[in-house]
């Protein structure tokens, strides 16, 4: 009812002792469903932008990085495009900026509408030669991505009480990872019948619908930050250091840094375990993805359901072991194996990922939600395009198993610092 999303629920107070608990006790009961969240008007439709704004996205980034490797037939080349859409992670402090200085729902409606316009460049482009604006256009509508997520943060820690963000995070995981089944395909199918331009207006069109639909969402915002006695450094790196000295959030960031950001070196590695491993052509890729986004649906939707039963640092610990197990999974030389990796990344990536969300969301106070997002976008981000240009710059001299196997034990290592960790809950919050 219009009621109802007139005047949503509010917040719980930031620093919640009951998720805080969940993070190192084995249990977490205090958290909802996702029918809960979904009886939340203004949380439907912000789901209804992010299932438009990902179907773009999805099919933009993932159908560029095949083009770039029909246009170049180069495995470095279109590596890259990963590492265009990992680079703006750098302007991660500024951006989060953005989503705590000023209202959080106009800066995602604008945010939209200057993506839509920016990935129509793309048009221009029609050989090799015009390769760099390809990376200019990925570079700069990642940039975009990054404002949505910091500013989508803070509006969401808004508009839901905290019992609540488990489930919605898991929702929105699953919307934007379950879009990879049929994205991909869609972006791949278009790419070969009517050429990019065709994924590049139907993505485009997406970030409009996106825009327009945020439009009509009423909420109550919290006040932006206007604290004037802080320094630019000090305000622009809050984030960063509010994560770096907080008791549960600094371990638990450095074991995601550590695990997530190896997968860059995946991200170039899977064009050869495609093609030299599988005998596969490029374009098979897109049915990888769209395997793992089937089980990220799974993992969406479940990830309340394990962070209630284990707690937060289990579920992460269980995440990011399954992740090296899934990217090793991918030196075998075998489509089934190789299918079952994308089955456990599917899944190991959501949970982890919305263990982490949550407790980060619930930890931080509402004037810093925007810069701890986006300290956590460059935390993760940061490793991992340097680790996506290291491979870039090796694959054509070492075998891709070797580089496979690499970031299986670098992802497994991640679990160190929360296992390392005193398992006494905090109650002084």
């Amino acid at each position: 009812m219009a009621a109802d999303d007139s005047n949503p629920q509010q917040p719980a107070p930031a620093a919640s002792p009951t998720i805080a608990e969940g993070v190192l006790t084995p249990q977490s009961n205090d958290v909802g469903t996702n029918r809960e969240a979904l009886r939340i008007p203004a949380f439907r439709r912000l789901a209804l932008a992010w299932i438009f704004s990902n179907f773009g996205d999805s099919a933009l980034f993932l159908t560029a990085a095949i083009w770039v490797k029909q246009l170049t037939g180069s495995d470095a080349a279109a590596g890259l495009v990963f590492v265009a859409l990992g680079l703006p992670a750098l302007l991660a402090p500024l951006i989060g900026q953005l989503a705590d200085r000023f209202r959080r729902k106009p800066l995602l409606i604008i945010n939209n509408f200057c993506a839509a316009a920016v990935v129509l460049v793309l048009l221009t482009v029609q050989s090799a030669d015009h390769l760099w604006l390809v990376y200019l256009v990925v570079f700069t509508y990642a940039t975009s991505n990054y404002v949505t997520s910091a500013a989508q943060s803070g509006l969401l820690r808004d508009m839901l009480p905290t019992r609540l963000l488990a489930p919605a995070n898991g929702l929105l995981s699953s919307i934007d990872q379950g879009l990879r089944i049929i994205s991909p395909l869609i972006g791949a199918g278009m790419l070969a019948l009517w050429g990019m331009s065709a994924v590049v207006l139907a993505t485009s069109i997406c970030f409009t619908m996106a825009a327009l639909v945020l439009m009509t969402i009423t909420v109550h915002e919290s006040d932006p930050d206007r604290n004037t006695d802080e320094s630019f450094w000090q305000s622009t790196t809050a984030g960063l250091r509010f994560l770096a000295q907080h008791q549960l959030l600094a371990p638990a960031m450095l074991t995601l840094s550590i695990a997530i950001g190896a997968t860059g070196i995946f991200n170039v590695t899977i064009f050869a375990t495609i093609e030299q491993g599988l005998g596969m052509p490029p374009e098979f890729l897109s049915v990888l993805v769209s395997v793992q986004g089937a089980m990220a649906i799974i993992g969406g939707l479940t990830a309340s359901i394990l962070i209630r039963k284990l707690g937060i640092r289990t579920v992460i610990i269980l995440g990011v072991l399954l992740l090296g197990i899934a990217v090793l999974a991918s030196a075998v030389p075998s489509v089934p194996i190789v299918l079952t990796g994308s089955v456990l990344t599917g899944l190991s990536v959501t949970w982890t990922v919305i263990a982490f969300i949550t407790l980060r969301q619930t930890e931080s106070p509402a004037r810093l939600q925007g810069r701890t997002s986006a300290a956590t976008s460059m935390l993760i981000n940061v490793p991992q395009v340097l680790a996506n240009m290291i491979a870039a710059a090796l694959i054509s001299t070492i075998d891709y198993r070797v580089l496979i196997i690499t970031t299986s034990i670098i992802c497994l290592a991640g679990t160190l610092p929360l296992l390392l960790q005193r398992t006494t809950p905090t109650r002084n919050r």
